[in-house]
């Protein structure tokens, strides 16, 4: 795995890294992950695709929901220098199945810097030292090549292919050491 200089604060289930703040969402991150869940680019791979404001809304109450029902979620992805909301990212369970999947989205803006493997390294880092995970694994359409990289980049090896409802996925896991 790779290296992560983040700093994790379990108690408030907070995670800073060089460049950005991992927090937990509130309400009133509804506009700015909308302007997000909406760009269709963004969106591209997901198979949930682009989301209305109300859809956006069912999802971020979804993710708050989840922290209070499991312990962990997705958080907020905020920007160090602006301290805007750039994405999301974080842990959640994989589908209706008991695996825990690793996840990121980011604002079109933010790709190729390097941001999305940040997220990752550091929610592995949270999932692995706080939650005493044994196992993440990861998922993306098989042409998701970016987040493939972001995968390999921070230790998840491939395991196989798989068809989800129609979509040619990859699947990825990396285990406690």
């Amino acid at each position: 795995m790779e290296s992560s200089t983040a700093t994790v604060n379990s108690l408030s289930r907070q995670i800073e890294t060089p460049r950005l703040y991992l927090r937990q969402f509130t309400p009133d991150d509804l506009d700015e992950l909308y302007r997000i869940y909406s760009d269709a680019e963004v969106m591209k791979y997901l198979s949930e695709g682009v989301r209305n404001k109300e859809e956006t809304a069912a999802d971020l109450f979804q993710i708050i929901g989840d922290w209070e029902k499991h312990g962990f979620g997705l958080w907020a992805v905020v920007n160090k220098q602006n301290n805007q909301l750039i994405g999301d990212g974080g842990l959640r369970f994989l589908g209706k199945t008991p695996e825990v999947e690793v996840g990121y989205v980011l604002a079109k803006a933010y790709w190729g810097k390097g941001l999305a493997s940040e997220v990752a390294a550091a929610t592995l880092k949270y999932g692995f030292e706080v939650l005493k995970l044994d196992k993440v694994v990861a998922v993306a359409d098989t042409e998701n090549r970016s987040s493939r990289r972001v995968m390999e980049k921070v230790g998840m090896k491939y395991q196989h292919n798989f068809d989800d409802c129609g979509r040619d996925r990859v699947y990825y896991a990396i285990a406690r050491l």
